[in-house]
């Protein structure tokens, strides 16, 4: 087997084999309709298969191959919409296009992106390194929430592999979930086999019951929603260093800022894959005051926005991990009960059971204070 075959594993192993082969440069032929002279790389995520090619004519370019199952063209169209408008707006997104459709699949191209990908070889839950990169991402993801105030696009549907607070902003997660839940077979059959009720009530509503009276001053705002270093580009010339692209909007949404940031924090503030093995959170405190004090300096945030930030950590990832759950049994060839098993258990209620932890509420008190009685 190839590194080629590898990605980043969820469980217990750091790599295991693909769920979908690799990208070919007969596939990519087929749809571009012209010559593929390279194939550069393929990327290691485990929820894609991404690679980087090289045409005849010399272009460098992202293509992305997506099943049906998972995402259609119009699926994309919202996406890209929030990139262009991004981007007229001064944020370095590069611009992406649907190519065409192949079987059953849907293939996305980008532009290469300016910058070096400094994070291609890390797990996506990783600290910033060096450290000072925290507080480059922290400002430049307070100016892309100035710049996504005027997208008016509205939430985006239910479908596996979504990040959103659709489910947990609402006055009733278990209703919320049951609906969707009615809507997917698969994701029904296995939270009945579960009890799930129990879980979110003992785990999430109690966030989610202190979280209601800040939820209606929480500004609706089009996110992004999957912030980390490993979607971002970068220069640095040893004088200035600069976050020069952004990258990976498959999980933007109509969310809001503060629960970007969370989603933002959760992503490298704590190391949950040394949790998984019953190890310390190892949280790097001085990257996440970095991180806060250069987005809010760009950005300063409101009262509601500073209290609902530790209420909405312990939720934030929850809807996705749900959708997760939903891709691995609904969209991944043959489904895979472990890793939706994995998703639930070490991620949906993971997440909240640390942040229930002393370790836990210690790290809720350095993103906000308590709401006010």
């Amino acid at each position: 087997m190839s590194d080629d075959d590898l990605v980043f594993g969820m469980g217990a192993e750091s790599v295991v084999r693909r769920d979908w082969p690799s990208l070919t440069a007969d596939e990519v032929e087929a749809v571009f309709g012209e010559e593929i002279a390279d194939i550069e790389w393929r990327s290691p995520r485990p929820l894609s298969t991404t690679a980087r090619i090289r045409t005849a004519d010399g272009r460098r370019l992202i293509v992305k191959r997506l099943p049906h199952t998972l995402r259609t063209p119009e699926a994309l169209a919202e996406e890209h919409g929030f990139m262009d408008h991004l981007r007229e707006r001064g944020i370095p997104v590069p611009q992406a296009w649907t190519a065409g459709t192949h079987g059953d699949f849907v293939y996305e191209v980008q532009e290469l992106g300016v910058g070096d990908d400094m994070y291609q070889h890390v797990f996506s839950w990783t600290p910033y390194n060096p450290s000072f990169h925290a507080g480059e991402a922290g400002a430049l993801l307070g100016r892309l929430h100035i710049a996504a105030t005027d997208h008016d696009a509205p939430p985006r549907p239910w479908r596996p592999l979504k990040s959103g607070f659709s489910l947990f902003g609402a006055a009733d997660p278990i209703a919320a979930i049951e609906g969707i839940a009615g809507e997917r077979p698969q994701l029904a059959d296995f939270l009945a086999a579960r009890d799930w009720r129990s879980d979110v009530e003992r785990l999430m509503l109690p966030f989610h019951r202190r979280l209601a009276p800040l939820r209606d001053h929480l500004q609706p705002l089009w996110t992004h929603n999957d912030w980390h270093g490993t979607n971002l580009l970068w220069t640095d010339d040893g004088y200035d260093l600069a976050i020069t692209s952004v990258l990976d909007f498959g999980l933007a949404d109509r969310t809001t800022a503060a629960y970007d940031l969370a989603i933002a924090v959760e992503r490298f503030a704590v190391d949950w894959v040394a949790l998984r093995a019953g190890g310390p959170a190892g949280v790097p405190t001085r990257q996440l005051r970095s991180f806060l004090h250069a987005y809010t300096a760009v950005r300063p945030i409101s009262g509601a926005e500073f209290y609902a930030l530790p209420l909405l950590f312990p939720l934030a990832h929850a809807e996705y991990e749900l959708s997760e759950i939903d891709y691995f049994l609904s969209v991944v060839p043959g489904g895979s009960e472990k890793n939706a098993e994995i998703a639930y258990r070490d991620w949906f209620l993971g997440h909240a059971e640390w942040a229930e932890s002393e370790e836990g509420q210690a790290f809720l008190g350095l993103l906000g204070g308590d709401p006010p009685d």
